[in-house]
């Protein structure tokens, strides 16, 4: 019965969900004090992870059972503002990181990846962080917050040089000259031939951290979020890009964040657990 199931990702026994013995930490972080208009970000880690209890953990794509490897989901970080989030987040993941752990961050609305990103780029000195978003989110400040989730790339940028947005497709004037043209790729500019996937691929660095705001999806497909955009990318168009990006680049880490679960429509919820054992699929299978 579903209420035996370890209420862990992938609702996996002991043998596979012990720290020491894991390759994955998965961290949820349920903030959402910065979002602007649907709330409810807060609670997506745990939807997410409900859904994860399931999945089918065979991967047909890859041949593989990655939960083998070891997924151990941590106890979520909680913060009364996205600056003693990031703080709290940083520091953890620093750790985990010197543990040899492979990290991936469970948002929570877009502000919960400036710890996990800058720890990241702590650890990998030259790394490229490819970012999947409908929103630019390079506001330097918003509504009187850097941390504001409609700020976090340009905190990224504080710390990355090499940003590659995908699926943009909203942003202010004032984000334009904060962009550099020649690496994001907008929605508009994504075609059915997968042109745009090679585009994206040469533009990043051999070590590539992935930020996936779901509102990268087409909000026919991804109705769950606080902040849902018409023209989004399809399932199978975020798939091939991750397949693409696991077999040219090495992946050190990602975030999937915005989830605002709708209790009448688990199918996003799924979706998101589904999106993030695929990539731990493609990037562990190889």
């Amino acid at each position: 019965m579903k209420n035996e199931v370890p209420f862990n990702f992938g609702g996996l026994s002991g043998e596979y969900s012990r720290y020491e013995t894991s390759a994955v930490v998965i961290q949820p972080l349920p903030f959402d004090k910065t979002s602007t208009w649907g709330k409810g970000a807060d609670k997506g880690p745990r939807a997410i992870i409900d859904a994860s209890r399931n999945m089918e953990l065979y991967d047909i794509e890859t041949n593989s059972e990655i939960y083998e490897k070891g997924i151990y989901t941590a106890k979520p970080i909680n913060a009364t503002t996205p600056e003693k989030l990031a703080d709290a987040s940083y520091e953890k993941i620093r750790k985990y990181l010197s543990d040899n752990k492979f990290v991936v961050s469970l948002g929570g609305e877009h502000s919960v990846s400036a710890g996990p990103i800058k720890a990241h780029m702590e650890k990998f000195k030259n790394a490229s962080v490819l970012h999947l978003d409908a929103h630019s989110d390079r506001r330097d400040s918003y509504l009187g917050s850097k941390y504001n989730h409609a700020c976090i790339m340009a905190r990224v940028q504080e710390w990355c040089d090499s940003i590659v947005s995908v699926g943009i497709r909203s942003m202010d004037s004032s984000e334009i000259e904060k962009t550099k043209r020649d690496l994001i790729i907008y929605a508009h500019e994504i075609d059915q031939k997968n042109e745009w996937i090679e585009k994206a691929i040469d533009y990043l660095r051999t070590d590539v951290y992935l930020t996936i705001d779901l509102d990268v999806f087409d909000s026919g497909t991804m109705p769950s979020t606080g902040t849902p955009e018409p023209g989004g990318l399809s399932w199978q168009q975020v798939n091939e890009l991750i397949k693409k990006v696991a077999a040219r680049k090495n992946i050190i880490g990602f975030d999937v964040v915005e989830l605002a679960p709708n209790k009448y429509n688990k199918a996003p919820d799924f979706l998101a657990a589904k999106l993030i054992y695929r990539i731990l699929s493609e990037k562990f299978s190889r």
